[in-house]
């Protein structure tokens, strides 16, 4: 290799270097050239820059955008990458030296990772999750009957038959009662099936320890509520909230509880019907708005069974109680609008709470002392379309023409209308001859 070859940047690009760029003339040589600019080509940015001082690096609006992607690097010497190279192997030795990995392990976990037990999550011992209590159980039972309470009567046998295999000692028992009495008394609108589920419970319970059987034990439960009725109903809004949906569920209770006896059919709770009467009577004693709705509902609730209850013993409470609701409407100072419920429902007992009685009995009715006496009877239609009733003077001959004319349907299509009937002893012989000439040009369209 030649040892005096220029190794500076763009070096070797020019034949003639002139020492001076500008006009040349060689005198008295016949060789000489025509004077010529000869200009060197710009040389190109060298790989690696000297390290910048402070001072020496400028604006970045100064730079172009090459320039100054170039100086963002940092400076590296001619010997970086040897000595680079040199660090970055000791670097790699220590760390294999230093490390704890290795080809043969099961698995690969990342440093920082926490590592938690499958089983518990997985494992049939329930380690992680638990056995369900039978607080969750019932909760989950009376929920479902809460949002389908149409598939009491196709689930209800199901439940009683899990609570039985469940419910095997006394404490357990009255946590059941507590459960279902707070959620019947806490779910919306739940107090009708709550109520319609104790009754079913009350009967097809096995369990019966010697502090009573469930029956026995809710209507203690409700006993605790009942004895609170004066202070709760002169209680801040919540506990007369509280209050208010425990006497709509005693109302049901008392509509669907029933007790078996020794002879004839089941009877209500008649503990029930002192209850209904005092808590009425506490309700009324402190004359709120929400306290008089309560009443309201309670009584069109069960107003026409208690009325009945108290006709029968004769017993004169219902009476007694309109009278205080006459007086409440005079006297007390609640609502126009909660005034209007309180006469809506004198009116209401006084219609004896919207049933009707009947005029005369079906079997003594006759067109001439009942006016609907063929209100309830079908319409029949003519042949051409006329309507006709049992009222219609020609009802007998209209009606037995109809019941001709279906005979004859039926002997001619059969029973279910897909029989038909045999035509082929009373065809003329003209159609009988058409009929199989047709029969012969289908088959021979067929063929074809």
């Amino acid at each position: 290799m030649n040892e005096n070859f220029d190794r500076a940047p763009g070096a070797g690009r020019s034949r003639n270097f002139p020492a001076d760029p500008g006009l040349m003339t060689v005198a008295g040589d016949a060789d000489s050239k025509t004077p010529l600019f000869n200009q060197r080509e710009p040389l190109r940015q060298p790989r690696t820059t000297p390290p910048f001082t402070e001072n020496s690096i400028g604006s970045v609006s100064d730079m172009p955008d090459g320039d100054y992607r170039r100086q963002s690097r940092p400076p590296q010497s001619p010997n970086s990458n040897n000595t680079s190279a040199s660090r970055g192997g000791n670097d790699v030795d220590s760390m294999i030296k230093s490390s704890k990995l290795s080809a043969n392990a099961p698995e690969f976990v990342p440093l920082g990772f926490n590592q938690y037990d499958d089983s518990a999550y997985y494992d049939d011992s329930d380690v992680y999750y638990g056995e369900p209590t039978l607080a969750d159980t019932v909760t989950d039972f009376l929920g479902h009957l809460s949002s389908s309470p149409g598939s009491f009567e196709s689930d209800v046998e199901y439940i009683t038959g899990i609570l039985n295999s469940w419910v095997t000692t006394e404490e357990l028992l009255k946590e059941l009662v507590e459960l279902i009495y707070t959620q019947s008394t806490s779910i919306p609108n739940f107090a009708y099936t709550g109520a319609r589920l104790c009754n079913y419970l009350s009967h097809h319970l096995i369990i019966t320890p010697a502090s009573g059987n469930f029956r026995q034990l809710l209507l203690i439960r409700c006993q605790t509520e009942f004895q609170q009725r004066d202070t709760a109903v002169r209680g801040e809004p919540e506990t007369q909230k509280k209050f208010h949906s425990y006497v709509l569920f005693l109302g049901e209770l008392y509509l669907h509880l029933e007790i078996k006896s020794g002879q004839g059919p089941p009877v209500r709770a008649r503990v029930l019907l002192g209850a209904l009467k005092d808590l009425l009577i506490s309700l009324f004693s402190n004359p709120v708005d929400a306290n008089l709705i309560c009443a309201v509902k309670l009584l069109k609730l069960t107003g026409s069974v208690l009325d009945d209850a108290w006709k029968e013993s004769g017993e004169s409470h219902m009476g007694e109680l309109i009278k205080r609701i006459e007086d409440i409407v005079l006297d007390a100072t609640c609502s126009r609008d909660v005034r209007q419920m309180l006469l809506k429902l004198v009116e209401l007992r006084s219609s004896d709470w919207g049933r009707v009685q009947v005029a005369a009995a079906a079997s003594s009715a006759t067109p001439d002392n009942d006016p609907n006496y063929f209100m309830n009877e079908p319409t029949f239609y003519t042949e051409d379309g006329t309507p006709f009733t049992a009222a219609d003077p020609d009802y007998a001959e209209k009606y037995q023409e109809m019941l001709d004319r279906q005979d004859y349907f039926h002997d001619v299509y059969g029973e279910n209308g897909n029989e038909v009937y045999d035509f082929e002893d009373e065809m003329e012989p003209e159609i009988e001859e058409a009929f199989e000439h047709f029969c012969l040009e289908s088959e021979r369209k067929r063929q074809q």
